[in-house]
Formats: structure tokens, sequence, C-alpha cells
């Protein structure tokens, strides 16, 4: 039977994103603290007496610093969700919370440049912290926390406090890689569902292929029929490439897999 390459040391792409993804950091941190420090008038608030009269009372000028709020906010969320993403909780990042992560934090500036007075912003804040914690289905602890800290860094985009966005930006980043190393992280269960192309379950090449990646497995069920169904009971490191593990498996020209689902198991 042919054979599919096996993983073999640390490839060059994943340390290549590691360093297009802290520079990308490292510039939105370092823009927003010389943005806030540079143009001070750019973090006021329309109609506040250090810009009462200025040019940035002008309407053209009003569009182009709260739209200027967004974008910023939009980049925070991007950059930090990219930085969770590599270096998530107990559970996988999904793509839905990943892009929740982003439109929350562009939420929270919208939210403060609608609201202005200071009761307001206090009744925004607490309401959405409501939200994120009793109404979005959110498992993961740490995952809420960066998403209720992400409507934080979305509300000073909005207010124009754009040194604190970008030191907070920093230190939070900073902050998802260190817990990510100092605590340890567990392997995470999951139930690996396979079916194949014709009767036979081409077994021992998906054991072997999960032996490569370091996956701790135990069969569970198999089907047969004119096509074989199978599945496994799977404990999987955090830095296993899921992704990767998946495409080999679905290789026709070595194993013979034609579907491939991963899922976690129900509680009780």
């Amino acid at each position: 039977m042919p054979t599919s390459p096996m993983p073999s040391g640390r490839p060059l792409k994943p340390i290549l994103a590691v360093g297009f993804l802290a520079a990308g950091a490292l510039v939105v941190s370092a823009g927003l603290v010389w943005l806030g420090l540079q143009a001070p008038l750019l973090g006021a608030r329309s109609g506040s007496p250090a810009t009462a009269g200025g040019p940035a009372d002008s309407p053209q000028m009003t569009v182009i610093v709260e739209g200027l709020k967004l974008i910023l906010a939009g980049l925070v969320g991007v950059v930090v969700s990219a930085v969770h993403r590599r270096h998530p909780g107990d559970r996988s990042l999904t793509r839905s919370l990943g892009q929740a992560q982003v439109l929350l934090c562009v939420a929270g500036a919208l939210m403060m440049i609608i609201i202005g007075d200071s009761l307001a912003r206090a009744l925004g804040i607490a309401g959405g912290a409501t939200i994120i914690r009793f109404r979005t289905p959110v498992e993961d602890p740490k995952d809420s926390t960066v998403l209720f800290l992400l409507l934080g860094l979305g509300v000073a985009c909005g207010m124009g406090l754009y040194a604190v966005a970008g030191v907070a930006t920093a230190l939070l980043c900073l902050s998802l890689v260190l817990l990510d190393l100092i605590v340890e992280r567990k392997p995470q269960t999951l139930i690996l569902e396979m079916s194949a192309e014709g009767p036979a379950f081409p077994a021992e090449y998906v054991n072997r292929l999960l032996a490569a990646y370091r996956v701790r497995f135990e069969p569970r069920e198999v089907g047969h029929g004119s096509k074989a169904t199978s599945s496994y009971l799977c404990q999987v490191d955090p830095d296993t490439p899921l992704q990767r593990l998946t495409e080999q498996l679905l290789d026709t020209s070595a194993g013979g897999v034609k579907k491939v689902a991963w899922e976690v198991p129900k509680k009780g």
C-alpha cells in the first residue's frame, strides 16, 4: 500500500506565521501608541473643549476620525484573535468565535461613538458584559475573558484613547503567549468519525498515521457494508495540527478514507 509522508521536524511555514503575527501585533500596538501621543486631538471626542472650533469639529473631519476609530478597533480585534487562535485554552478556537472577537471589538468602538455621557458608557459596558456572560454559549472561561477584554479595547478605540489601546493590545497578546507557555494544557478528548471508499476500512494506515502524530486512540465502533465506517476515541495534544492530519487521512492514494469528522464527546 502506498504511504503518505509522515510528519517530521518542525515545518518552516508555522515559524514564519509566528514571525509575521508577532510583527503585526507589534506594528498595530506601536502605531496606536504613536497616534495617541502624536495626535492627541484625534483622541478627543467631537464637540469637547479641546476640539471645539477646530478643524476636527467639521462634519467631514468627524466622519474621518470616527471611521478611523472603527478601523483601528477592527485591526486590534484581528491581531488579538490571531494570537488567541495560536494560543487557545482547553478548546480550539472556532471560526465563529474568532469572528465574534473581531466584531465585538468593533462593536465596543461603535458603542462609544454613539453613546456620549459617562452614565451611558457605564451602562453600555455592563450591558455588553451581561450579553457575553449569559447570552453567548462560550464554555471556556478564557474565551469569555478575552471577549470582555476585546470589548474594552474597542471601547478605548471608540473613546479615542489610542495609546491606552495600543499598550493594552500588546499586553493582552503577550499575556496569551506567556499563559500558554506557563500553564500546562491538557490533551483534548475528541471522537474521530471516518468512512472508507469501499467495504474494507484502512485501519492499518489510520492507526499508523495517528501514532505518527502522537494521538492516543482507542477504536470504538466499526461498521461494515458497501462503505465501511469506524470511530475512534482520541486524546489529542493541544499542538497537534488537526487540519494537516485530516488532509493526510483523506489522501485517497494512500489510505482510502473518504470522510473525516472530529467531534467533542457529549457530556454525560
